[in-house]
């Protein structure tokens, strides 16, 4: 399985995956699913991947393949990001495609995607392209973009990001979403892949790997946990907990037990 993230605020953008890969319980490797390309002072583009593993790989290869060959389309030719998600759509469709033809199993060769940029003086994007090749922005009251197992690190993005939140709070929520999933779903894991943008600097300067065994995750992951024991102890008591009496009665239990 994977987890990728996309967090979208007035400032610039985060982004944040796993590497994990899967194909049953004696078959885990590690693939990069965070994919750079960068023009300085020109546009940069980030592509996070999630799906059939042969999908994504082949996608972000002619990718590459197109830049090189100077074909038309291609992440240098578009004009905006919707040209570039429309481009991007466009090529994975047909790998799917080609593997659909190929297959003889009927496996699936669905691949989703979450494409982050900007180009020139535009705004900076985030758009999350379907494998039907459709595609969406984030919505204003939750900016921000998931893709993979979503549901153990969306929590903590529903309450803490909004869109005037700034890059560095962002991403350690984002890594707190990461840690959160990593420690629910033995399908993703470590390394971590986090990339930070600043809107107007069409460059990336902050891109850090974090394996398990990393004293910044390790730190961060130890704070967290931490805190939520705080947060659960200092949480309004229930009213029969206010007497003397059961004060008393906790406190002979505990030392009983």
């Amino acid at each position: 399985m994977t987890y990728c993230l996309a967090i979208n605020t007035d400032t610039g953008f985060v982004l944040c995956s796993d590497s994990r890969t899967n194909a049953g319980f004696d078959n885990i490797s590690t693939y990069s699913k965070m994919h750079t390309f960068v023009w300085p002072n020109n546009r940069v583009f980030a592509l996070l991947s999630a799906g059939n593993l042969a999908t994504t790989q082949l996608v972000v290869k002619r990718i590459k393949a197109d830049l090189d060959n100077g074909a038309i389309p291609n992440l240098l030719s578009v004009n905006n990001m919707q040209e570039a998600a429309d481009y991007i759509a466009t090529v994975s469709m047909s790998v799917q495609n080609l593997h659909v033809v190929r297959d003889t199993g009927n496996n699936s060769f669905e691949a989703t995607f979450i494409l982050a940029g900007q180009i020139g003086v535009s705004r900076h994007e985030t758009l999350m392209i379907y494998p039907q090749g459709n595609y969406i922005h984030e919505s204003d009251a939750h900016p921000f973009l998931q893709i993979g197992e979503i549901k153990y690190g969306k929590p903590i993005l529903d309450r803490v990001i909004k869109r005037d939140t700034q890059l560095d709070p962002a991403a350690r929520c984002a890594l707190v979403s990461m840690n959160s999933t990593v420690r629910s779903n033995l399908t993703v894991g470590a390394p971590i892949d986090l990339l930070i943008y600043e809107k107007g600097s069409l460059n990336f300067s902050h891109q850090l790997c974090l394996s398990e065994e990393d004293p910044f995750a390790k730190q961060l992951s130890e704070a967290w946990n931490k805190g939520l024991v705080s947060a659960l102890d200092n949480l309004p008591r229930f009213y029969w907990e206010t007497t003397e009496e059961y004060r008393e009665t906790s406190a002979a239990n505990s030392l009983q037990g």
